[in-house]
């Protein structure tokens, strides 16, 4: 198998925001996660869900904003692997002079991109990525590349608090790989999602009875308790 290029992600990016039906997104994204070495699994789970592999890396806005990195690259060459690789260094940086520091990794990273490379990363790092697949759609996706129910795929989510763990478990071990997934003390889960449906004749159909209700927002919060040991 070959490494996965960023283009390729920026690529899939744009035709699932074309995408009309669920099953179509769910299909492109099963499709790139079989296509995927080891290695890649978990990265590039975390880019289709909008996130980092190494969560927060101290780059925002305003970094993007003022970044100088020269011309677009003319032909892309940046892999999964390449990207990942320079977001782990950017994340490292500590202490005095960070923020010049960070500044020229950046640079580097968004000098070797194209245009429509440096388009992805922008959006990948700004935490607005328009990808057009969401948790419900990612998750199937995975359960189709792996040959796993999606209920047990979901299950192992909520419990696990990472989609690209189980992603990665899945893809490796299907079945047997999600299984190892449990409820642990100090581990936090997942709010528990609704199972989607294609349309509300489909669900009305399912459910034959059914009431609705007003939606609140709101902050949750987990309480965890071990012996005397207790943490939000």
């Amino acid at each position: 198998m070959l490494h996965t290029t960023l283009v390729t992600l920026a690529e899939l990016s744009d035709a699932l925001a074309a995408a009309r039906g669920r099953n179509e997104k769910r299909d492109l994204v099963a499709s790139r996660l079989r296509a995927l070495i080891p290695t890649e699994r978990a990265i590039v789970i975390a880019y289709l869900g909008g996130t980092l592999a190494q969560g927060k890396i101290g780059v925002g806005w305003a970094a993007l904003r003022d970044l100088d990195a020269g011309p677009p690259a003319e032909r892309a060459s940046l892999s999964v692997l390449d990207v990942d690789a320079s977001l782990e260094a950017l994340g490292g940086v500590r202490g005095k002079g960070s923020t010049g520091e960070r500044s020229r990794l950046l640079g580097a990273l968004f000098g070797r991109a194209t245009e429509r490379e440096r388009s992805y990363l922008a959006r990948l790092l700004g935490g607005v990525l328009r990808k057009g697949a969401d948790e419900g759609v990612l998750l199937e996706a995975i359960a189709m590349a792996a040959s796993v129910p999606p209920d047990a795929v979901r299950r192992a989510a909520m419990l696990a608090g990472s989609i690209p763990e189980v992603g990665a478990a899945a893809l490796e071990a299907g079945a047997a790989g999600i299984a190892r997934f449990s409820l642990q003390p100090f581990r936090p889960i997942l709010p528990m999602l609704a199972s989607p449906s294609e349309d509300i004749a489909h669900a009305m159909e399912t459910l034959v009875e059914a009431a609705l209700d007003v939606k609140l927002d709101g902050a949750r919060i987990q309480v965890h308790k071990d012996g005397t040991d207790v943490r939000v």
